[in-house]
C-alpha cells in the first residue's frame, strides 16, 4: 500500500468560491463571468449545491496573469 501512495500524483486541494475570491481579488460575479468567457478555470461540481475549484488551477491562473503583466512592463 505504501508503494501506491508514493506513486500517487501531486495531491489536489479543492477550494470554495470564497477562497477563490480571496486568492484572486475577484468578485463572485466576475469569477462566473470569466468562467463563462473561458478566461478562468472552470469549477468542479461535487453535488447539486456544491461546486469547488482546483487550487492549483487557480494559482496557475494567477501566475499567468503576473507573467503577462511583467512581460508588458
Amino acid at each position: 500500500m505504501s508503494n501506491a501512495a508514493s506513486t500517487t500524483p501531486t495531491a489536489r486541494r479543492f477550494i470554495k468560491r470564497q477562497e477563490v475570491e480571496t486568492i484572486t481579488g475577484l468578485s463572485c460575479t466576475e469569477i462566473y463571468r470569466r468562467v463563462a468567457a473561458d478566461n478562468f478555470p472552470k469549477q468542479v461540481t461535487l453535488g447539486p449545491k456544491c461546486v469547488v475549484w482546483v487550487e492549483a488551477e487557480v494559482l496557475a491562473w494567477c501566475d499567468a496573469r503576473i507573467a503577462e503583466n511583467r512581460a508588458v512592463a
